[in-house]
């Protein structure tokens, strides 16, 4: 197996878990958040797939679909164009409202499809191609990917989780 059909694999696997995790649920539980200052499960989609839109985008010189294909205008947040969620204070978080589910998975397949096609094109050499030169040490491409699965694996395990609080205390 070689490295980009692990990290293809890697990819599949976050967005079978966005859709488990939000499919099904109307905009009250998308969201709803358990406690002040919590996330939503609707702001955990969202900002992992903002994410990973602007952050594979970057690293493959690509435009972000957030942009290119008007998933921002779909959305309607009160947010810059630009906003990933990073940092977001609550008030920010409880902006990123959603109507339904397949909003946030039509973005996030979106994402997932621009994100397979530059992966099917890497070669081992291309994973060593430096992508950020603010760190130190700079941040190549291998890791910069591995990075991206990381944050979005721990971001839709944490949607499962509030979407497992909230449907339990509507039982």
């Amino acid at each position: 197996m070689h490295a980009k059909d692990i990290l293809i694999d890697g990819f599949d696997r976050i967005r079978e878990e966005v859709h488990a995790a939000v499919e099904g649920l109307g905009p009250d539980v998308l969201d709803a958040r358990p406690a002040p200052g919590a996330n939503s499960v609707a702001w955990l989609v969202w900002h992992l797939t903002r994410v990973q839109d602007d952050h594979v985008a970057g690293a493959f010189g690509l435009d972000q679909v957030w942009l290119a294909q008007d998933w921002e205008k779909r959305f309607g947040l009160d947010l810059p164009p630009e906003d990933t969620g990073y940092g977001h204070s609550g008030a920010q978080v409880a902006r990123v409202r959603v109507p339904d589910a397949a909003l946030l998975t039509g973005y996030h397949d979106a994402v997932h499809t621009q994100t397979l096609t530059a992966l099917r094109a890497l070669t081992a050499a291309d994973l060593e191609r430096v992508v950020d030169e603010r760190w130190d040490p700079p941040v190549t491409l291998g890791v910069r990917l591995v990075s991206v699965l990381s944050d979005d694996l721990q971001h839709v395990g944490q949607a499962a989780y509030v979407r497992g609080i909230l449907q339990s205390a509507d039982a």
